[in-house]
């Protein structure tokens, strides 16, 4: 049974990874559209200078598309493999970023959710951090936990302080802190992005393990490029940014891999 579990979980995260992969090829392949129709223009051109003109810039829009195609060439076989290509790193971030926006235009014009979609995005963003990663060890491994797992009543202010926490249960810092306390990695609360990108600044972590919603760790993520970052989605049973909750299991996992590390307790 436990098999058949963990083939499903597998098949849900390759599901997902292929939201995002597929859009961005559908992204890259209207781009090639817009450039094929702006070649069609130049070649219908009267003027001499106008044609010289427009011909350097569908030039100069060909040599990009060529770089964003390698790029995420790159990336679908890093994907595909589980290997990482250290050369093309930076031409596969520099093709993600530059087709996010239009791979969001292109989910939500097929009537995706916006939330799928960069759900999506953390799936692979989170396979090519384990990927590059798999061979490192960090010991400087920070947990950015949102202010939104508190429970709401609680009186006490843990984002200035983590251990102002009582432990009362209500909520799951109190196991985070154990978490934190068992592994050795550094926690902080924080109320967003200015103060997540704050904390790290203090810190200088060699890795993050960031829990929050899909909106805060997609834009997180892009924030702090070329720190590793492994996001996990906070669970909202009672809506967003109301006490929510995160599977443990997935945050010590996430811990463990960047200090190279086995055996997930199951003990909560």
């Amino acid at each position: 049974m436990s098999s058949t579990i963990k083939k499903n979980k597998e098949a849900e995260q390759r599901a997902k990874k292929r939201i995002f992969v597929g859009l961005l090829l559908g992204s890259l392949l209207f781009l090639a559209a817009v450039v094929a129709f702006a070649w069609w223009l130049v070649s219908r051109q009267a003027f001499y200078l106008n044609k010289i003109l427009l011909t350097v810039v569908i030039a100069v829009a060909i040599v990009f598309f060529v770089l964003l195609s390698v790029g995420l060439l790159g990336l679908i076989w890093s994907l595909w493999r589980s290997k990482e290509i250290a050369p093309l790193q930076s031409i596969m971030r520099t093709a993600t970023r530059v087709l996010f926006p239009l791979a969001i235009w292109m989910g939500k014009w097929l009537g995706l959710a916006e939330e799928k979609i960069k759900s999506s995005y953390i799936q692979v963003s989170n396979q090519l951090v384990r990927t590059q990663t798999k061979l490192k060890a960090y010991q400087k491994v920070m947990l950015l936990a949102p202010h939104c797992l508190q429970w709401i009543h609680c009186p006490h202010k843990i984002t200035i302080n983590v251990d102002n926490c009582k432990r009362c249960g209500h909520c799951p810092i109190a196991d985070l802190l154990d978490l934190a306390q068992k592994t050795g990695a550094h926690l902080e609360v924080v109320t967003g992005g200015t103060m997540a990108r704050k904390v790290i600044k203090e810190y200088h972590p060699q890795a993050v393990v960031a829990i929050a919603c899909e909106r805060d760790l997609t834009s997180g993520i892009q924030d702090v490029e070329g720190l590793p970052v492994l996001g996990i989605v906070n669970e909202r049973p009672e809506g967003p940014c109301a006490n929510t909750r995160v599977d443990l299991s997935k945050v010590e996992e996430a811990i463990r891999g960047f200090r190279q590390e086995t055996g997930i307790s199951n003990e909560r």
